[in-house]
C-alpha cells in the first residue's frame, strides 16, 4: 500500500509537468479515485518535493496546478512495458487499417527510444524483443479499403481547426458521386472506419456517418463552424449497437443458464444491465438502436440467446435466420445437381 501510494504521487507530479494547462483537484480526485482531503495533501506532498509547482491559472477557479522544469524529468523514466504498450498500439492501428496512427504511434516511440541512455537501452532491448512476441498480435488476413493518409490529414486539420469540409463521396449501394458540404465532428473506428459530420445538405441538416473508404477527395473550406456542445461522440456511438444509426430499442436478451458465465464477461453495449434470474440464466438489458448488426451478433451465440423484447428484434432475427437456412439449402440443392451432371 506504501508503494502505491508513492506511485500515485509520481503519477500526478507527471502529469503536472506534463500539462500545459495544469491539474486540478477534481481531476486527481476523479484520476485516482481519493477523497478531496487526500487530492489536497497529495498536491501539498507534491509542492514539498517540487518547490517550482505553480498556479496554472491564477485568480480562476477551479485552481490548476503544474510543474515548469526541475528535476522531475529525470525520474520520468521509460519502461519496457510503455515501450512494449507502444509498439502494440502502433501493430493494433495497422491492423485495423489506420495506416496514420500506426505511423505517428512508430515515430513517438522512435523518439522516446532515443532519449533512453545507451546503457539502458542495451538492457531494455532483449526484453522488449520479448514482449512483443508474446504480444502475439495478428494481422488480419482478407481485403482491406485503402484510406489515404493525406485525405485522414485534411480531415483532422478540419476538425481542429473548426472548418466545414466538401466531400468527394460515392455511394457504396448505388456508386454515386456526391459533393457534400458537411461540418466534420470526428471519427468512429471499427471494421470500416467513418467520418462523423453534420450535414448541411439541404433536407437533411443533421449528424450523419460517412465512411472513409468512399470519400474520393475532401476540400476544406475558408468557412468556420461552431461545434455544438451537446454533442458528443461517445453519446453518438452509443445510440447504435454497432455503427448504423437508428432509433434506440429497448432491449431484453436472455442467455442460458450454460452460457450465462460467458455472457456476463461481455461488454454488449455501454448501458447495459444484467439481471440473473432462478433457473441461472441471465437478462441483458440496454437502449440502442442497429437491429440488423444485433441480429449479426446474436449469430454468433446460436441457440445460447433468446430475444425476450422488443418484437420488432425479435421478428427480425426470425427473418434473417430464415434467410440464412433458405441460402444453405440452395446451396446443397446445387451442390447436389453439380454432382449429377
Amino acid at each position: 500500500m506504501r508503494y502505491e501510494k508513492l506511485e500515485a504521487l509520481l503519477r500526478v507530479a507527471l502529469d503536472m509537468r506534463g500539462s500545459a494547462e495544469g491539474i486540478s483537484l477534481e481531476e486527481i480526485q476523479q484520476s485516482y479515485r481519493v477523497s478531496r482531503r487526500t487530492a489536497e495533501r497529495m498536491r501539498d506532498a507534491i509542492e514539498r518535493v517540487f518547490p517550482q509547482m505553480e498556479q496554472a491559472n491564477p485568480g480562476e477557479v477551479p485552481k490548476r496546478w503544474r510543474i515548469r522544469s526541475g528535476p522531475i524529468a529525470s525520474l520520468a523514466g521509460i519502461s519496457t512495458d510503455e515501450l512494449s504498450a507502444l509498439t502494440t498500439a502502433a501493430l493494433l492501428a495497422k491492423r485495423d487499417n489506420v495506416a496514420d496512427l500506426s505511423a505517428r504511434l512508430e515515430t513517438l516511440s522512435a523518439k522516446l527510444k532515443s532519449l533512453i541512455r545507451p546503457d539502458a537501452a542495451r538492457r531494455i532491448g532483449p526484453d522488449l524483443e520479448a514482449l512483443m512476441e508474446a504480444e502475439g498480435i495478428a494481422l488480419r488476413p482478407g481485403p482491406r479499403l485503402p484510406i489515404p493518409n493525406t485525405l485522414l490529414e485534411e480531415l483532422r486539420h478540419a476538425i481542429l481547426a473548426c472548418r466545414k469540409v466538401r466531400l468527394h463521396y460515392r455511394a457504396r449501394g448505388t456508386g454515386k458521386l456526391s459533393r457534400q458540404l458537411v461540418c466534420p465532428y470526428g471519427f468512429l473506428y471499427g471494421n470500416r472506419h467513418y467520418l462523423v459530420a453534420y450535414s448541411l445538405s439541404e433536407g437533411i441538416s443533421d449528424y450523419r456517418l460517412f465512411s472513409l473508404a468512399n470519400i474520393e477527395k475532401v476540400e476544406v473550406q475558408e468557412a468556420p463552424f461552431r461545434r455544438r456542445k451537446d454533442f458528443t461522440l461517445q453519446k453518438f456511438a452509443e445510440r447504435s449497437f454497432g455503427v448504423f444509426q437508428e432509433e434506440p430499442l429497448d432491449v431484453v436478451w436472455r442467455f442460458t443458464p450454460q452460457a450465462a458465465a460467458d455472457a456476463r464477461q461481455y461488454l454488449f453495449h455501454p448501458t447495459q444491465a444484467f439481471e440473473d434470474e432462478d433457473d441461472g440464466s441471465l437478462l441483458v438489458r440496454f437502449r440502442a438502436g442497429g437491429a440488423l448488426e444485433m441480429c449479426w451478433h446474436l449469430f454468433t451465440w446460436g441457440d445460447q440467446v433468446q430475444v425476450i423484447a422488443p418484437q420488432e428484434l425479435r421478428k427480425l432475427l426470425h427473418q434473417e435466420v430464415a434467410k440464412v437456412i433458405s441460402l444453405g439449402e440452395r446451396s446443397r440443392r446445387s451442390h447436389r445437381t453439380g454432382n449429377h451432371r
